[in-house]
């Protein structure tokens, strides 16, 4: 018996509800516990401003070493590392106003995420088994068959993507004094779609 195998392809979007934004500190000094010093001093006005509803610290990565000039040392840096999660979009612009009012090192984000992707998987899947049959009907009419019935279907491999993203780059110390935090909301710092992809590669028979 004749069989025709076919690959669909689903997309599905959905509006993104939670942000991660990742943010880096560094301080140097004549010596460790002076790079240290400068450091616990630089975030101690950012710890508060991550202690608000909806925002969660996914990480901290503290770095510590010595500067060398050729062989010379040349003092010591210290740097502490964010992974924050933002779940309460709405505080988004007033997170972000407070890390660049600290003058980090650099930060980027917002990366745009999904909390639960599970119904948006699950109706890309049905695209895509539709887009597979509607696939395998073009063959079978093209061969002057009938399509039977479906024998195997086999998951490819899901992917999940904010369409259109722009990654965050590496931005200098902001330059108005702490305690003027800047105007992030006139950024335009939007919750941008998620394309949710589903492949599938089916095999149907094909009747005469």
């Amino acid at each position: 018996m004749a069989e025709v195998v076919t690959k669909g392809t689903g997309k599905v979007e959905r509006t993104a509800d939670r942000a991660e934004v990742q943010v880096n500190f560094e301080t140097v000094g004549a010596t460790r516990n002076e790079a240290v010093d400068q450091l616990t001093g630089r975030v101690a006005s950012v710890e508060p401003a991550l202690e608000r509803p909806g925002v969660e610290v996914r990480s901290r990565q503290l770095a510590v070493h010595d500067n060398w000039d050729g062989r010379r040392r040349a003092g010591s840096r210290a740097s502490q590392q964010y992974v924050l999660r933002v779940r309460d979009l709405t505080k988004l612009d007033d997170l972000l106003s407070a890390l660049v009012a600290a003058e980090p090192t650099w930060l980027n984000g917002p990366q745009w995420q999904l909390a639960a992707d599970a119904d948006a998987v699950r109706e890309a899947q049905r695209e895509a088994v539709l887009d597979a049959r509607r696939r395998a009907e073009g063959y079978a009419e093209a061969l002057g068959a009938r399509l039977g019935t479906l024998q195997r279907l086999s998951d490819g491999d899901g992917e999940m993507w904010a369409a259109e993203s722009v990654i965050g780059s590496p931005m200098a110390a902001y330059g108005g004094s702490v305690g003027a935090p800047p105007q992030m909301d006139q950024l335009n710092l939007q919750a941008q779609q998620i394309v949710v992809t589903v492949h599938c590669t089916a095999t149907w028979t094909l009747l005469d």
